[in-house]
């Protein structure tokens, strides 16, 4: 079997979600948006496909690597894209990360078997967390301690077993506020009880001083983790907070570096949970990479974000990962809602917590091509 084209279609769909000054995702009023499907496709007719592909680099760049190459040799094309990243200072890893998506999608449909089991299988489902938008200022959202109390008590009723804040950021004037960090996780322990795992993902530039101040603020409320407080890129801040802090310290997530960087993290003891995702790293081979590389320290691994790639990856892991992050959840979208994109949603929640591994072959997605034909940017 031999490549024989790749192609990006770019389609259009409503959305109520938009982007602050700094990158954050809020409930917005409905407007145009877009998406993209990249497919590769192979001479004896079996295809993969992965959203959110840049059209540019992928029918051009990534056509020169795998053009008339095995699809099947994962490994090689992978490391070929990574070497190139080297002279193309633009091409990141969450532009690689669909190509190797789709590549692991094309030989799951290939043998039949879902991606998981390709990977060595280790479970069918696994426990879902909410995991919050930012707080923002909309009157009955995420605007005040007492609302992350109470959606955190919706998503308990919903059926979640444990709950995420990502807190106040820029652009909003007042923010960040080490205080009203605490007060909102403060809440949220009031509304939900002792025993539920809460974890906290707040402002990433806070000072040592900041982030030891809101540490020592989740271990009275007993919370399950403190999640990127800091600038990542500063390995000796996050050194001295773990060696500060008894709560669990989780990271890196967003640093460059994939598992190189997660490699020094961990060897030099930065982390008490190592933390990564398919686009934070480029694809789910360099993420199983890391998985392994945690397990043989003994060191949890948590997979940051949802989607397709990264729950196949949570079903292949033997640490295991505790949790699938759902979300980004605020009460203003409907998170359960299809995507018009897709005729089902990928990580359905039953009413014990728990998030299904799709049983179709390769990543299980199943596509609306006709709603992607019918809204085709041109």
């Amino acid at each position: 079997m031999k490549i024989t084209d790749i192609n990006v279609k770019t389609f259009r769909y409503e959305s109520q979600i938009v982007r602050d000054d700094e990158g954050h995702t809020h409930p917005g009023d409905p407007h145009e948006a877009t998406q993209t499907l990249l497919t590769i496709d192979t001479d004896e007719g079996v295809q993969g496909h992965a959203f959110g592909a840049n059209k540019d680099i992928s029918e051009n760049l990534f056509k020169h690597i795998l053009i008339g190459e095995d699809p099947f040799y994962r490994e090689k094309h992978w490391q070929s894209m990574k070497h190139w990243q080297r002279l193309h200072r633009g091409l990141t890893d969450q532009d690689v990360s669909p190509a190797d998506l789709a590549l692991w999608d094309l030989a799951g449909k290939a043998y039949g078997q879902p991606v998981y089991k390709l990977l060595g299988g280790y479970r069918d489902k696994v426990l879902a967390y909410a995991s919050t938008m930012c707080g923002d200022e909309l009157k009955g959202g995420l605007s005040t301690p007492e609302e992350y109390g109470n959606f955190a008590k919706w998503a308990m009723e919903r059926g979640y077993k444990a709950f995420k804040l990502h807190t106040w950021q820029p652009p909003i004037e007042w923010a960040p506020s080490p205080k009203m960090d605490v007060e909102a996780c403060a809440a949220v322990r009031d509304a939900v009880g002792p025993d539920i795992p809460l974890m906290l993902d707040c402002y990433h530039y806070y000072s040592r001083l900041d982030a030891l101040y809101i540490g020592k603020g989740l271990e009275k409320l007993g919370y399950h983790w403190f999640e990127e407080p800091m600038d990542e890129h500063s390995m000796s801040s996050y050194e001295w907070l773990t060696r500060n802090l008894s709560i669990p310290v989780i990271g890196p997530e967003t640093a460059e570096g994939k598992f190189h960087t997660r490699a020094e993290w961990i060897k030099r003891d930065i982390c008490d949970i190592s933390r990564g995702g398919v686009s934070d790293v480029g694809g789910i081979t360099p993420m199983m990479k890391i998985v392994h590389l945690a397990e043989s320290f003994e060191m949890a691994m948590e997979v940051h974000g949802g989607g397709a790639g990264n729950l196949h990856v949570l079903g292949a892991m033997g640490i295991p990962g505790e949790f699938y992050e759902r979300g980004l959840l605020h009460p203003f979208i409907n998170y359960d809602a299809v995507d018009p994109w897709l005729n089902s949603k990928i990580d359905d929640m039953d009413s014990d917590g728990y998030v299904h591994l799709p049983q179709g072959p390769g990543l299980g997605e199943d596509i609306n091509f006709d709603y992607i034909e019918d809204n085709l940017v041109i």
